[in-house]
This record gives C-alpha cells, sequence and structure tokens, in this order.
C-alpha cells in the first residue's frame, strides 16, 4: 500500500513506521505539532504553559528526528526543552512531570527491530496519554489544523541529571552498592544497544558489567527486546560466571531498547520475565518497604500476580494490554505497582509509567536485602501459596488484515468450546478472547491493533503443557 493511503495510527504506546516509509520526516512534521496542541487542550490549564519536552533513543537518525520534531514544535508555538543525548523513555517522562510541562514527545519505536521509529506522547503527569487522547490526534490528522501562535523559544537540557537523582532516593542505594563493592553481587546488564547504556554505572558505580551499550541501530540484525531469543550470548555469559564462582549472589538485567522494559536472568542462567518479577517485587515491596495499595495487572498478567497480592491483603484491578490503561488506573487509584507481561511494570511512589530502571534498582534491593538468588525468591513465593506454573507467548504474524478479520469473525461466531483437549469453562474479553480451561491453564488470543500479527499467550502448570497449548493455537490460526 502506498505511503499517501496510510493512515497514522496509534498502537497501546505510541506510533512508529518503518523509517523512509511510513515514518518519515514528512510526516513527523503532521504529527508533532498537531501532537503539542491536542496536549494543549487537554492539558493547557493544569500546568499553565506551552512547554513540550522533546526527547529521543539511540535508534538510526532519532537525533535528527528529534531536532525536527522539536523546529516544527516551535514554529506551532510552542517551547521546546530538547534534550542533548539520548536517554529513557521514562527520564523524558520524568522531566515532563518535573518540569511542568504540558508533555514530551519521544522519537523512539521502543522494542522494534532496527527499521522501525515512531513518537510516543506523554502526559503532563508523567506517563502514558490515555486511549482518547491518541484518538484527538488521529482525528485532528484528517483535520487542517492552523497555529497561528508566535514561534516558540529553544532550550537544551541533560535528562539525565534530575532523573537519575530521583531514582536514587526510592531504594537504599548505598546497601546495593555496597553489596556489589564488596563482592557479595555480582550484576551483569545488557543496555541491548539501547538508551539503558550507561545508566546503571551513574547509579551504582563502574563495577557494574555492561554489555552491548555502544550504538548499533540495527541491534545485531534482532531486536531490542529482553526475549531469550536475543540475549542467548548473555545468558551464557552468566552461566560461565557461577561455573567459576560458585558462590555468591549474580544476576543479570536486560532492557529493551528505550529503556522501559526489563526482564532478568538468575544466577543459574534461567531467563525471568516480568511474569517473574512482579510476584517478587510485591513481596519485597510490602514486606521489607512497608509499601501498600492496589496491584494492577494486564488481562496477560500471570495468574500467581493475585496470588501474591492475596497472600498481602491487596486488592487487584485488570486492564486491557498496554500501559497507558494502567497509567490511567494510576491517576485514579492508590497504587503500589502496576505491570504487564511484556516487561512494563510502574509504582504508584513514582510517576504513572513503566520504568525499567527503576525496577532494576528494586529487584536489586530485593535480591541484597533477602539474600536469594531470583530464582530461589521466586520458587519461595510458588511455596508459600501453593502454585507452579509456566508462561510463554509467540507471535503469528499473518497474510493480511482480510485473514486477522477472518479470525476474528470467527471467534465471534463460533466460540471455542475445546482448546488441546480441554474444556472452555470461562471466556474473558476484555482484550482479545482469553479462554481459561478445565485445568485452569489458561489461553489468550488477541489481535494487534495496527498489523496483521496474532499474539498467542498461555499459562500452564508445565512447560510442556504450554507448547502443546500454544502448538494447537496456531493451528487453528493457520
Amino acid at each position: 500500500m502506498p505511503v499517501a493511503n496510510k493512515s497514522i495510527k496509534f498502537g497501546t504506546d505510541g506510533w512508529r513506521g518503518v523509517i523512509g516509509d511510513e515514518f518519515t520526516f514528512e510526516r513527523l512534521a503532521l504529527v508533532a505539532p498537531v501532537a503539542a496542541q491536542v496536549l494543549l487542550y487537554t492539558y493547557g490549564k493544569i500546568v499553565g504553559n506551552r512547554t513540550i519536552i522533546v526527547g529521543h533513543d539511540r535508534r538510526f537518525m532519532a537525533e535528527d528526528f528529534a531536532q525536527f520534531v522539536a523546529q516544527t514544535v516551535i514554529d506551532a508555538g510552542f517551547d521546546v526543552v530538547l534534550t542533548d543525548t539520548f536517554a529513557p523513555t521514562p527520564a523524558f517522562s520524568w522531566a515532563a512531570k518535573h518540569q511542568n510541562a504540558l508533555g514530551a514527545l519521544v522519537v523512539t519505536a521502543s522494542h522494534n527491530p532496527g527499521k522501525y521509529l515512531g513518537l510516543k506522547v506523554k502526559s503532563c503527569f508523567g506517563g502514558s496519554v490515555s486511549s482518547e487522547v491518541t484518538k484527538e490526534i488521529e482525528s485532528l490528522l484528517t483535520q487542517s489544523v492552523s497555529f497561528n501562535s508566535p514561534p516558540g523559544k529553544l532550550e537544551t537540557f541533560d535528562p539525565w541529571q534530575s532523573y537519575t537523582q530521583g531514582l536514587e532516593g526510592k531504594v537504599d542505594i548505598t546497601k546495593i552498592r555496597d553489596a556489589i563493592a564488596s563482592g557479595k553481587l555480582t550484576l551483569f546488564t545488557d543496555a541491548m544497544h539501547g538508551a539503558s547504556a550507561g545508566g546503571l554505572a551513574m547509579l551504582l558505580g563502574d563495577q557494574v558489567q555492561e554489555i552491548n551499550s555502544d550504538r548499533d541501530p540495527l541491534f545485531e540484525g534482532g531486536a531490542p527486546e529482553p526475549l531469550p531469543k536475543y540475549i542467548s550470548k548473555f545468558i551464557q555469559l552468566i552461566k560461565n560466571h557461577r561455573q567459576t564462582n560458585p558462590e555468591g549472589l549474580s544476576v543479570g538485567l536486560v532492557f529493551d531498547g528505550d529503556c522501559d522494559r526489563i526482564a532478568a536472568v538468575d544466577g543459574e542462567g534461567n531467563f525471568l520475565s516480568s511474569q517473574i518479577l512482579i510476584p517478587i517485587l510485591i513481596d519485597h515491596l510490602t514486606q521489607r518497604r512497608g509499601f501498600t495499595g492496589e496491584i494492577v495487572k494486564t488481562v496477560s498478567g500471570s495468574d500467581l500476580i493475585p496470588l501474591i497480592a492475596e497472600l498481602h491483603n491487596l486488592s487487584v484491578y485488570e486492564t486491557p494490554v498496554g500501559y497507558k490503561y494502567i497509567a490511567d488506573r494510576m491517576l485514579d487509584a492508590p497504587v503500589l505497582l502496576g505491570g504487564e507481561e511484556s516487561g512494563g511494570i510502574g509504582y504508584g511512589s513514582h510517576i504513572p509509567e513503566r520504568d525499567a530502571l527503576l525496577s532494576a534498582l528494586y529487584v536489586l534491593e530485593a535480591i541484597v536485602e533477602s539474600g536469594m538468588d531470583l530464582g530461589d525468591y521466586y520458587r519461595h513465593l510458588q511455596n508459600q501459596v501453593n502454585f507452579d506454573s509456566v508462561y510463554d507467548r509467540i507471535d503469528l504474524p499473518l497474510s493480511g488484515m482480510e485473514a486477522r478479520a477472518k479470525l476474528l469473525q470467527q471467534l465471534q461466531s463460533e466460540p471455542l468450546k475445546e482448546i488441546a483437549g480441554k474444556q472452555v469453562i470461562d471466556c474473558q474479553t476484555i482484550d482479545g478472547y482469553k479462554f481459561r480451561l478445565d485445568d485452569n491453564s489458561w489461553l489468550m488470543i488477541r489481535f494487534s491493533g495496527t498489523e496483521p500479527v496474532l499474539r498467542l499467550y498461555c499459562e500452564a502448570s508445565t512447560l510442556e503443557e504450554v507448547h502443546k497449548t500454544l502448538a494447537w493455537a496456531k493451528d487453528w490460526a493457520q
């Protein structure tokens, strides 16, 4: 389809496209000033100014696109505070709140492959804007919008300084630093060539052992997404360390391209997704820091999350997939933690935004104060609530949007009653179709909102059962 016929659509967190095809300077010139105008409509009375933060990650020409965004927004009559370097997306969300700006426009494609770039729109509160805001941006892109204000002014800033100072104050940073310096804890990090590079070293010192901290816009031919298939060398690094250093604690932390998603690797070299980290964090923050509040999870989150919440007398609120839904809830209720299965975790004591560096600090604090390896900590929690499970997800490309529509129609007209030989006992439709099966495992079928991709999620008691169910779903879709 020619670019001219492609409408600009915002997904669960921002708009993205292939560089030079959907994502161009010409299209940014349309989107950026309209996004700034909608931020003014939405938050102007709250902040009382016309200031927009503009930031970027480390992708191909990201700084050039960010400078272009800044200039188009200035020409539309807004003042711009432009980053002087790459930084995590949460750092720009932090800046939007702490500099009392209308919001932030961040040039990033997050965890997507190197051919993509995009634009995330952040609110004055320091989190993703709501669906209503992005729908308003999309609507205005089809209209003629005039900007009659005189040009604004430009300032630049270092996004790291205030942000890292804020993070330091949220954990016992001295205890973590001392554990690393003394050798009680060995910390490995994988920046995946993204915007987290150097971040933990700023916070914890130069004994942090970081790999893939150089800039590689092609991400070694993969994607900067914290999944096992992209971090095999990192996992092997930690396994090798354990063979030569069997004593002491060690952990690996992995960040996505714009550092709002996190995963971990325990001392044995086992991959730990946020489905595992979220229960650990809930336990740590309640037991050792005395935090309380609601737990917000997306519908694709593990069944262990509500069990651990119940263990600590915390209520649970469930949302569709997408951190903007969690952010909305954080503005309306006292939330302890909000998390999604894809690696985004945020905290009510922070900004309403997923923040991988803060999550990293809390994970490290949990290890140091518990004295347990992350894998052991997770097994301890499973034993406490008598729950064993394994989770996995696959993304299945479809032949086109017509195939997507056909499968969606089939789900609506012919509801599934049996999956992989198990009876369906419940179907939840808050986002996609989540089928609860008679052995209490579940399969979730969800369509991407912007591309012909089917996302299949499953949690069951064994890895064999997970793979069996996902294989069934894949066969059904094809």
